[in-house]
């Protein structure tokens, strides 16, 4: 299966992980077996992929766009996401420069913990993938600030 392929099954399988198998059977009107081909990595299920209809009810109910993020990125594309629901109002540059600092520390941490042994395992990886994913919507946010602040 080409790389392309494989990366868009990964991100259908972490989408249907995210929802839940049996939520996502109920949301898409697919059975477990059709939607574990749509990620499957066998040669026999390699053509099959998630219909569009089924992704957009998944990332609905989603706590992340998984397919649709995994598609941007295939094209070069960046996208704004924002589904956290902030209990403090919004306090601008400042606010986004502290916290920009939190999640940088947090990724250090994360980092300084997954090489102690030499190897960065799958799960260190997953969890440094989450802590930069973090970073990135903090510095999402401090974009819209500053082009907000700036009039652009």
């Amino acid at each position: 299966m080409e790389s392309t392929g494989s990366y868009l099954k990964k991100h259908t399988e972490a989408l249907v992980k995210d929802v839940g198998l049996e939520a996502a059977c109920e949301l898409t009107g697919k059975s477990k077996a059709t939607l574990g081909r749509y990620y499957s990595d066998s040669d026999e299920h390699s053509d099959r992929f998630m219909p569009v209809d089924a992704v957009a009810a998944l990332e609905k109910a989603s706590r992340y766009p998984h397919v649709t993020s995994a598609l941007a990125e295939l094209q070069g594309i960046t996208m704004s996401y924002d589904a956290e629901r902030k209990n403090a109002p919004d306090g601008g540059v400042n606010s986004d420069v502290i916290a920009l600092s939190q999640r940088f520390a947090m990724l250090m941490g994360e980092y300084q913990q997954s090489i102690l042994d030499g190897v960065i395992s799958i799960n260190e990886a997953k969890r440094l993938l989450r802590e930069t994913l973090a970073l990135q919507h903090v510095l999402i946010d401090m974009k819209l600030h500053l082009e907000e602040e700036s009039g652009s």
